[in-house]
């Protein structure tokens, strides 16, 4: 059987973070891994922003516990579990992403984590260097074929790993950088798309 590795924010559930700077009104917070492409920049420019206006985590998971999963997401990712081992790789957090994720059905979900202190986000701990494209590589060493699907510069090295990889609703400014990728919309293109590899 395939595995089909998906990206979390932007494909199955609404970003985080913009959830976040909506709420609280800081601007600095809307920007996501379409925006800055090296993720330690966009984290520092976040937790700058959150000592800035001393946001409370717990604040933060009372937002994003509200969060839903995006229309058509939860029909899709049961379409897939019929045919693909699913995986879930992404650039969020297990402190974030639990809420959501137990929404999805407790998909299998490989990200990061938080350092928090004092109801404080004060750092994080990446999980590896390159962690999409690592789990990609890894399960193809267990003898797996990749199907892979994200929105976001921080995809690109899943999608190219990948046996078969697309963008999915992402920016014009991310996929006009890679023309090599493929682009669908929408989770009927997607659905059509990955169709052939399962």
């Amino acid at each position: 059987m395939n595995i089909l590795c998906l990206d979390l924010e932007g494909v199955l559930v609404p970003e985080m973070w913009q959830a976040i700077a909506t709420d609280r009104g800081i601007e600095e917070l809307q920007k996501t891994t379409r925006d800055v492409p090296v993720y330690d920049d966009l984290m520092q420019l976040r937790l700058r922003a959150l000592a800035r206006h001393n946001v409370p985590f717990s604040a933060m998971l009372e937002v994003i516990g509200s969060l839903e999963p995006l229309p058509g997401a939860t029909d899709f990712l049961h379409w897939a579990r019929e045919r693909f081992q699913v995986a879930i790789l992404s650039d969020t957090f297990y402190e974030f992403a639990i809420p959501l994720v137990r929404k999805l059905g407790y998909p299998l979900l490989l990200c990061h984590t938080l350092q928090v202190e004092d109801d404080r986000i004060v750092g994080y701990r990446l999980r590896q260097e390159n962690p999409k494209q690592a789990a990609v590589e890894a399960f193809q060493s267990l003898g797996y074929t990749v199907c892979a699907a994200g929105d976001s510069y921080n995809d690109i090295g899943m999608l190219r790993a990948a046996e078969h990889g697309c963008f999915f609703n992402a920016p014009t400014q991310v996929t006009s950088d890679y023309p090599d990728i493929e682009a669908v919309r929408g989770f009927g293109e997607l659905t059509a798309t990955l169709s052939r590899y399962c």
